[in-house]
C-alpha cells in the first residue's frame, strides 16, 4: 500500500522540478539525479543510470519519461501518474499563458534579460551530474572505447537512436569475442521505427490534432529539435501553421522550464484555441506514460540477464556520451563573451565545490547574475 505522504512528497518534488527545470533534458535529468539519488536516496546510482539507458531506447521526451520512471519506482502506478503529470503541468501552464499572449498581441514578451545567465549555469549543473554518472558507467576499457566513439559520432550529428543501439550491439559483439561464444542478441530492438508521413487533414479538428501529436509522441526519437522538424513536416508544409509561428513555438520551448515538448501546447492553441492546446498536449505525452509502464518492470530483469546487462551497460555509456556532446554544443552556443564565461566558471565552482547545494540555486543564481551583468 502506497503511503499518502510518499505521494505528496513525489508530487512536491516533480512540481518543483517542473517549475525550475530550465535547460533541456540533460539538465532535467541532472536535477532529478541530485534529488532522487543524492538527496533522497530513492534510487542507487546504478539503477538511475539503467533507467536513463532504458529511457533512451524508447520514443518520447527523455526527461519526462525519467520522471515517470522515478514515480513508478517510488509509488507504483499512482506514482507513475503523479510524477509525470506534476513534471509536465507547470510547463504546459506557463506555455499556455504565452500562447494566449501571442494570440492576443501577435508577439512574445521580451524575456531575454531574464534568461541570459541561465544556460551557462545549466552547463555547470549538467557537468556536476555527469561526472559521477560517467565514473559509474565506465566499467571497462571496452566501454571507454564505446563512449568515445559515441561522443565523436554525436558531435558529428549522427542520430541518437542509432548511437544507442549501435553501442549496445557493439558491446555484445566485443563481449562475444572476449568470451569466444556468440550470445543471442535478437531480443533487443527499438519499440518503433515507424516512418513519419504527411498527415494532411481536410479540416483542423481536435481529433486530427490528437492523432497527429499522438503519432509524433509514439515514434519520435531524439531531442526537442527533432520534434520541430516533424512539426514542420506535419503542420507547416500542410499550411496549418506558419513557419514564423513554429519558430516562436521553438523560442517558447527554450525559455520556459520543463519538457520542450510543452511547445505543442503553444501550437495547439494557435490552431484551435484552448481545446486544441489540451488535445495536442495529451496526444504528445500519452505514449510516454504507456511506454514507461510497459518498460519499467523489465529494467531489473535486463540487469539480471548477462546479455542484456552487457547491452545496457553500453547504452548507459552512450547516454552519458550524448549528454556530454549536448553540453559541448551548448557551450559553443552559449559561452560567447566574458559575462557568460564568468557565469559558467562561477557556476561550475559552486556545483563542484558545494555538492549538497540544490541545483535550483545554481540556476537561479546564474539567471540573477545574467540579468545584472546584462545591465553593464
Amino acid at each position: 500500500m502506497v503511503d499518502k505522504a510518499e505521494l505528496k512528497d513525489l508530487a512536491k518534488l516533480f512540481l518543483k522540478l517542473g517549475i525550475i527545470g530550465f535547460g533541456g533534458p540533460a539538465a532535467h535529468i541532472a536535477m532529478m539525479r541530485e534529488e532522487v539519488v543524492v538527496r533522497r536516496k530513492w534510487l542507487t546510482e546504478q539503477h538511475f543510470l539503467d533507467l536513463i539507458g532504458a529511457t533512451n531506447l524508447i520514443p518520447g521526451p527523455n526527461s519526462t519519461e525519467m520522471a515517470i520512471h522515478v514515480g513508478h519506482e517510488k509509488a507504483g502506478w499512482k506514482g507513475l501518474l503523479i510524477a509525470g503529470l506534476c513534471f509536465i503541468l507547470p510547463a504546459v501552464f506557463i506555455t499556455g499563458i504565452f500562447a494566449w499572449l501571442y494570440k492576443q498581441f501577435g508577439q512574445l514578451p521580451q524575456v531575454q534579460p531574464f534568461v541570459y545567465g541561465i544556460k551557462p549555469a545549466i552547463i555547470a549543473v549538467i557537468l556536476g551530474a555527469i561526472f559521477p554518472l560517467a565514473k559509474k558507467s565506465l566499467k571497462s576499457f571496452e566501454l571507454l572505447i564505446v563512449g568515445l566513439l559515441v561522443l565523436s559520432c554525436s558531435l558529428l550529428g549522427i542520430n541518437e537512436i542509432y548511437l544507442m543501439f549501435g553501442a549496445g550491439f557493439l558491446a555484445l559483439f566485443l563481449d562475444s569475442i572476449r568470451n569466444k561464444s556468440l550470445r543471442n542478441t535478437n531480443s533487443v530492438f527499438p519499440l518503433a521505427f515507424l516512418p513519419i508521413t504527411n498527415t494532411a487533414f481536410l479540416s483542423v479538428t481536435n481529433s486530427n490534432l490528437f492523432l497527429i501529436f499522438l503519432k509524433i509522441g509514439a515514434i519520435l526519437y531524439g531531442s526537442g529539435y527533432v520534434l520541430f522538424a516533424f512539426l514542420d513536416t506535419e503542420l507547416v508544409a500542410t499550411g496549418f501553421l506558419s513557419r514564423a509561428q513554429l519558430i516562436d513555438a521553438i523560442a517558447v520551448g527554450q525559455f520556459t522550464p520543463g519538457p520542450v515538448f510543452s511547445s505543442v501546447t503553444f501550437i495547439g492553441y494557435q490552431i484551435n484555441g484552448l481545446s486544441g492546446a489540451v488535445v495536442a498536449t495529451i496526444g504528445v505525452f500519452l505514449p510516454s506514460f504507456v511506454f514507461v509502464a510497459l518498460l519499467n518492470p523489465l529494467v531489473k530483469k535486463m540487469r539480471n540477464s548477462n546479455s542484456f546487462a552487457v547491452f545496457l551497460d553500453a547504452v548507459n555509456v552512450a547516454s552519458v556520451a550524448i549528454i556530454v556532446a549536448v553540453c559541448v554544443l551548448m557551450t559553443k552556443e552559449t559561452i560567447t563573451d566574458w559575462r557568460t564565461i564568468l557565469i559558467a566558471v562561477l557556476s561550475i565552482g559552486v556545483s563542484f565545490g558545494y555538492k549538497k547545494l540544490n541545483s535550483a540555486f545554481v540556476v537561479l543564481g546564474g539567471s540573477l547574475m545574467g540579468y545584472l551583468l546584462a545591465l553593464l
